[in-house]
This record gives structure tokens, sequence and C-alpha cells, in this order.
């Protein structure tokens, strides 16, 4: 998993290569073709990224960015535009109402993928690096290993994505609908009680002697790495 990216465009056939290609590159994606469901679901969804369509039947996506920087929750979330206008106003036009950067149609993927890391790296480092790292513990995502205090943890695939999941964003408190939608999003059936186990074993696999324990729960709330 290399963070969650949201796409607000009412073209099926781009929403389908590019989220094609983005999952391949291990990011998790959702998106909308409604400008308005698109800000209600993306609330929800709580992206690293948000890929947005100017021309929307309903709202543009001007209006949708500037309904973006208007809730403190979402002011920082990085936006790239996606456009047909590739006229220099258009985009002066596009970056004023605070998208962080914009690409004309038609782009190869290749090129997206460029910005996507480039804003991604300039916003959250942690979001598209190889290794991810809080305190003594350090997950490397290409070669699979978790270490603490410098000794190897065996973690099953479903801990490696938890611990990697709540890497991407410490001290943050994820409820479990929350951890279920970003650990498990493909599966409808997982019940609250079998996230629960998953986090004792994980719990159980990186507290290792004399160290602080560093999944915390929070009561009626959910967990979050300290």
């Amino acid at each position: 998993m290399n963070g969650k990216i949201f796409i607000i465009e009412d073209e099926p056939s781009i929403i389908q290569l590019v989220q094609h290609n983005l999952e391949k590159e291990g990011f998790i994606v959702s998106s909308s073709q409604n400008g308005n469901e698109g800000l209600k679901e993306l609330k929800k969804f709580e992206p690293n990224l948000l890929l947005l369509d100017w021309m929307l039947p309903d709202l543009s996506g001007i209006d949708i960015c500037k309904n973006i920087r208007k809730d403190n929750s979402f002011k920082d979330l990085p936006i790239i535009m996606l456009t047909a206008k590739g006229e220099e106003e258009d985009k002066i036009k596009g970056l004023d109402s605070g998208v962080d950067d914009y690409l004309t149609k038609p782009f190869s993927f290749n090129e997206l993928m460029a910005r996507i890391k480039a804003v991604l790296r300039r916003s959250n480092p942690n979001t598209v690096s190889d290794n991810l790292e809080f305190e003594d513990l350090v997950l490397e995502r290409i070669e699979k290993r978790v270490y603490r205090d410098k000794k190897e943890i065996q973690l099953g695939p479903t801990e490696f994505r938890l611990l990697e999941f709540f890497l991407v964003n410490p001290k943050r408190v994820y409820s479990r609908d929350q951890i279920l939608e970003n650990v498990w999003p493909n599966n409808i059936n997982v019940e609250s009680r079998t996230i629960d186990v998953h986090i004792r074993r994980l719990r159980k696999s990186i507290n290792i002697q004399n160290k602080k324990e560093l999944i915390r729960t929070v009561r009626s709330s959910g967990y979050s790495l300290i």
C-alpha cells in the first residue's frame, strides 16, 4: 500500500485505466463520477491525494476544490487537476483555486504517476517511501520485512498490511470501520472481532521484551500507533 487516492472524474474509461494502474502501483483507490457525491465519498474515504476533473456534470472541479479548501480536515489535501483545458489562464485559474498540480488531457499514465509521486513526496514523504519508520520500528515495503530495535519480526500478510496502514499516519486514531475499509478493502464479510484478533496478533509480535507498547486502544474510538 502506497497510500489512498480518490478520483472524481466523469469519464468511466479514464477512471478504469487510472484506477487499474494505480492499484498495480500499490495504491488503494476509490472514485466517483459525480461532484456532489464525490465530495461526500471523499470525506468518508480520507485519501492522501485527490485526482479531480475540471469539467463535471454537476459541480466544476474548481468549485469542488474551493469547497475542500474551506474544510479544515481537508484544506491540506493534495489535489491534481485533470482537464482538457490547456490554456495558460486556465492553468492559472486552477492553481489559484488551490490545486497542487495540473495535467492536461490526454496524458500518459507515466506522466500522471510522476506528478502523483512528486506531490505526495512534498506533502507526506512516508506515502511514497520504500521504508516506513516510527521510533525503533522499521517496515521495508519492497522486502516485506519488519524490524524493531534492529531485530527482525515475523508478521503474517494481514498483520503486515495493518502495520503499514498505521505507519503511514502514526498517532492517528482509526475506527474499526476505517481499518476494515483500508486493510480489507474488498472483503465486506470481515467482522469487528476479526479486526480485534489481528490487532492482538500484531501487538504480540511487535511488543518485544523491555520495549513499550506501540499500539494504543482508544475506548469507543478504535486504535492508533501510539
